[in-house]
């Protein structure tokens, strides 16, 4: 997908403030069963198609709005991901706004975890 400049600018300006991680580091935390929450950030209709194993959902549309809820601990570890890493970008500095300081982005989204053959879960 090509992304406007506006977009790209300010996700380019997110990933200075944010921590991110490559899918095979997200990987190897989750099978050492680390505590953290996976969290897919897409809309409702990419996560009803599929997601990576083991992820829940709240949609960037939302998050601010519910995290909270979900996620009361603002210490708790996070790993963001998105399609392609933009969104989940933007949504780790929105977190970090909230106070939540063990949050990190995953670099490449779903695209990248399927390409690497990670698990996949059908919705």
């Amino acid at each position: 997908m090509k992304h406007n400049p506006g977009f790209l600018a300010i996700v380019e300006r997110a990933r200075r403030q944010i921590k991110a991680c490559t899918v095979a580091e997200a990987k190897a935390r989750l099978d050492r069963d680390e505590a953290l929450h996976f969290l897919d950030v897409r809309e409702d209709y990419e996560f009803a198609k599929d997601r990576a194993k083991g992820a829940i959902h709240l949609g960037r549309g939302i998050l601010e709005r519910d995290i909270e809820r979900l996620i009361p601990d603002k210490q708790a570890a996070i790993i963001l991901y998105c399609g392609g890493g933009y969104r989940s970008a933007l949504a780790a500095e929105s977190l970090q706004q909230m106070g939540y300081r063990n949050v990190v982005s995953m670099d490449g989204g779903i695209g990248a975890w399927r390409e690497a053959g990670f698990p996949i879960e059908q919705g």
